[in-house]
């Protein structure tokens, strides 16, 4: 009785020694929140972590999951084949990384070593393992002795890495399982009882009937506490985690399936009702494995790791050029000294120096580009007719040059939200869309309306094209009804099947016409003033003060606030693609994974208000009467523009639209030509790049209708003129900015809060996406599985994989198309401006001292500086 006494008290004050809600929210870092697929946006997923440097991640990484995100050897051997790893930054990367050693070892010595070291081929060994024990004994006590940081492994991952049971995986399977059950809201034909008690509560009460488990771990989990906290609690206690890795634990538990974890993690953070959500899950996570692990407890600690001596006496025989008998020769001053610098020149070293080697490569590739071509920009002689606003998405680089090639033409780089912090609701929709970078909010709702009449029309054409579709797919999920259907719908199917797989490009058309023939979508107008409303969780339209801030805003950031085209086109982008579940990656990533049309068509309104051009004069901004701005959508895969919005036009500006008119399809022709020799394609001379172009777009079949932002590389801040005469290739996203009239800096630093933000999250994705297919990216697209209406798995039993698919980084089987280097942000501007940058920005400094983000700059006199 005194020792169950004892017992409790012990368990009271752990209780009373932690709080579960602040240790699962400090946990939480370690992942990132994923939404659902069909709202696809891109995001680092380490952006939690950037207090910590990229080659800590890395570490951690590899302990706990076995995940590598440095470029594998294969990549890189690759990238110095074809030139674009220059060795001088390796030797220069050796000897800078030496100079903060301070090893008591000759310099010559130490360098041949880590030179060798960086080989890509492993040489053969020329010694016996008899020979290599015997001297490893003689010289355990010069062993290095630097204190290991260990990872934190969970029970079930230690138990699985002893050589035993399998349980980490069995854990998985089983939390897989669950997950998808309990997060399915339009698949599954029955769903999981009770689940408005919330997971564990709804996992708990019928967990004791699973047949997938033994009767055993059943008669074991229904006994388990009736409260998530507790249970959570409960089980790091019973488990005997110690206080001070208790964050790691979890931690770790929540590495083990990021894209199901950051699911939960995104539910939990959209409504109070499931704010316990990731909590939730971990209280199910651990309490399984808390009855899974019994037969093997009680293990011994984790310990920190030792050195193994072997190991540094093997890498010394293969790179130092020393043989078993030189050890005996060595003072014991240089023994230690080549055995601790054999233990610190490690795996995770020589993948920094070669991937920061490629990167200077490149830095050093586009420094000579900027400089050399300088000389060779055109002097503009005719007068502007149309002035183009684009996002700085690498896609519209190749776009913007073809464009300003064929005429009088000027473009502008810009945030693709172009500053407006909206909620959008489009013509006839319940639902509104977040149409801004993710880290922000929305503080304003515009919706889109038409006339009574119009509208009910319209709902009707609409509310019938979808009911056609929603009973067709509530029979199809109905046991009963879905055998009757293969005889209802197979003629038209199968007429849509030989359509789509034979002539895709006329089927996609004319089904894409046809549908909107029938719903025919009349005139609308956006709710721009603002309205009083009282249900409304956010503010309908803007004030007049605040329609003014917006427009001026706007132009201040795409350096457009003078001598003003008669035509100014604010361009929005989306993509075109069939059969896609990740269509929406292809979309606008600072609106959410969804075309920009809709905000181009908001500033461009905007604009045009009589009483904002009247306010905007007090801010020197003059727009010229005869002076229109129009909208349109940029359609990736297709490299087309389609105007979305074109109000009354003056004489000019007519003119000028007509002439744009004119030259798009020679900008179509000329870009489509470009981009098509990139695409793999089974035609090796394509006579008409336009025609494959759009096969790409329509076929169901294709998984690969366009690259995307794959080679994403540098962010460019600085005037158009610094880069108009180069061929970035589609790799930089461009920015125009004008340090001389941003005197307090407070331009560039809504450009590096917002955009490089951006820019910076794409840019990981695709480099996670590229380093650790199966970890960060989705696999291949052919074998996906769409689950629970969220997102894919690979089959039917892995975790929810939220990256971008195979198809989307990797040119071949063994070849990667994504060069996976970290963003490198150039900014035109003198070197006190970025000073005052870095000091103003804490935030923005770490990520280029932990090696997140990687900083040049180019002076007033045209010098290149590197900050990084």
């Amino acid at each position: 009785m005194s020792t169950a006494l004892n017992l409790n008290f012990e368990k009271e004050n752990n209780y009373l020694s932690f709080d579960i809600n602040d240790l699962v929210k400090a946990a939480s870092d370690t992942i990132v929140p994923l939404g659902n697929i069909n709202q696809f946006a891109a995001r680092s997923p380490w952006s939690e972590l950037e207090h910590q440097t990229f080659e800590q991640v890395a570490r951690r990484l590899k302990d706990t999951c076995d995940v590598d995100i440095y470029p594998n050897k294969e990549m890189l051997f690759s990238a110095y084949e074809k030139d674009k790893i220059d060795p001088k930054y390796l030797e220069a990367g050796v000897s800078a990384w030496l100079d903060r050693q301070g090893l008591e070892l000759p310099r010559s010595v130490a360098e041949q070593y880590c030179l060798h070291a960086l080989k890509i081929h492993q040489q053969n060994d020329h010694f016996s393992q008899d020979e290599l024990k015997k001297l490893a004994l003689e010289l355990n006590h010069y062993k290095p002795q630097i204190p290991r940081n260990y990872t934190v492994l969970t029970i079930s991952q230690r138990i699985e890495k002893m050589g035993k049971e399998k349980i980490a995986e069995e854990l998985n399977i089983h939390m897989i399982k669950w997950c998808k059950l309990y997060l399915d809201e339009s698949q599954a034909v029955w769903s999981m009882p009770n689940r408005e008690q919330g997971f564990y509560k709804a996992w708990k009460e019928i967990v004791p009937y699973d047949p997938a488990l033994n009767h055993h771990l059943r008669k074991q989990l229904k006994h388990l506490p009736e409260d998530a906290e507790h249970a959570l609690r409960d089980m790091l206690i019973d488990l005997k985690v110690p206080e001070s890795q208790r964050q790691d634990y979890l931690e770790a538990h929540l590495l083990a399936l990021p894209g199901w974890a950051g699911m939960m993690l995104w539910r939990s953070q959209q409504s109070t009702q499931e704010e316990k959500l990731l909590l939730e899950y971990l209280a199910v996570r651990v309490s399984m494995e808390y009855a899974m692990v019994q037969s093997f407890l009680p293990l011994q600690s984790q310990k920190d790791e030792e050195v193994s001596i072997e190991s540094l006496l093997l890498n010394w025989t293969r790179w130092g050029n020393m043989q078993i008998s030189d050890w005996s020769k060595l003072t014991a001053t240089e023994t230690r000294a080549r055995l601790l610098l054999a233990d610190r020149f490690d795996e995770f070293v020589c993948s920094r120096l070669w991937l920061e080697a490629w990167e200077k490569t490149y830095e050093s590739q586009i420094k000579e580009m900027i400089s050399s071509q300088q000389r060779k920009v055109k002097v503009q002689t005719d007068s502007i007719k149309a002035q183009f606003a684009f996002c700085i998405d690498v896609r519209s680089e190749p776009f913007r040059r073809q464009l300003e090639k064929v005429g009088p033409f000027e473009t502008f780089g810009t945030a693709g939200f172009f500053g407006l912090p909206i909620e959008t609701t489009k013509l006839g929709s319940k639902h509104s869309h977040e149409s801004l970078p993710i880290m922000f909010k929305p503080q304003y709702k515009v919706v889109e309306a038409a006339s009574d009449t119009d509208l009910k029309q319209y709902k009707e054409r609409e509310n019938t094209a979808n009911s056609l579709n929603h009973t067709f797919h509530t029979m199809k999920h109905n046991m009963f009804t879905n055998l009757l259907l293969p005889e209802i719908s197979g003629p038209w199917l199968s007429l849509q099947t030989l359509a789509r797989s034979f002539v895709p490009q006329k089927a996609g058309k004319a089904i894409r016409k046809m549908r909107e023939k029938w719903l025919h979508k009349p005139a609308t107008k956006l709710s721009l003033d603002h309205m009083h409303t009282i249900d409304a969780e956010l503010p309908v339209g803007f004030s007049e003060k605040e329609q003014l801030f917006y427009a001026r805003q706007a132009l201040k950031m795409m350096g457009l606030t003078d001598h003003f085209a008669p035509l100014v086109v604010i361009c929005g982008h989306a993509s075109h693609s069939t059969n896609n579940p990740y269509s929406s990656s292809l979309d606008c990533g600072a609106c959410g994974g969804a075309s920009s049309a809709f905000n181009a068509r908001v500033l461009a309104t905007l604009c045009n208000l009589p009483k904002v051009r009247e306010m905007l004069k007090q801010d020197h901004i003059v727009i010229p009467q005869d002076t229109i701005f129009v909208a349109a959508e940029h359609i990736t895969s297709l490299d087309e523009l389609h105007f979305v919005y074109v109000p009354e036009l003056t004489e000019e500006a007519q003119e000028s639209l007509e002439y744009v008119q004119t030259k798009l399809p020679e900008v179509r022709k000329e870009a489509n030509a470009e981009r098509i020799v990139q695409l793999p394609t089974l035609e090796t001379n394509c006579k008409n790049p336009s025609e494959e172009i759009q096969r790409f777009a329509e076929d169901w079949s294709e998984v690969r209708p366009e690259w995307g932002l794959s080679r994403n590389a540098a962010f460019i801040i600085g005037e158009r003129k610094l880069t108009e005469a180069c061929d970035l290739e589609g790799r930089a996203f461009l920015h125009n900015y004008n340090w001389k009239y941003d005197e307090n800096g407070e331009i560039l630093a809504k450009i590096i809060a917002g955009p490089a933000k951006v820019a910076q999250w794409i840019n990981l994705q695709y480099f996670a996406s590229t380093v650790a297919p199966h970890y960060y990216g989705s696999g291949n697209k052919t074998t996906q599985t769409i689950t629970a209406g969220a997102g894919v798995m690979q089959g039917n039993a892995s975790d929810l994989l939220f990256g971008l698919p195979w198809q989307s980084v990797m040119k071949s089987d063994d070849e990667a198309y994504h060069e996976p280097l970290r963003l490198l942000v150039v900014i035109q501007a003198p070197k006190k401006h970025i000073q005052r940058l870095l000091e103003s920005n804490p935030a923005f400094l770490q990520k280029i001292h932990h090696g997140w983000i990687r900083l040049s700059s180019i002076d007033s006199d045209g010098t290149w500086i590197s900050w990084s």
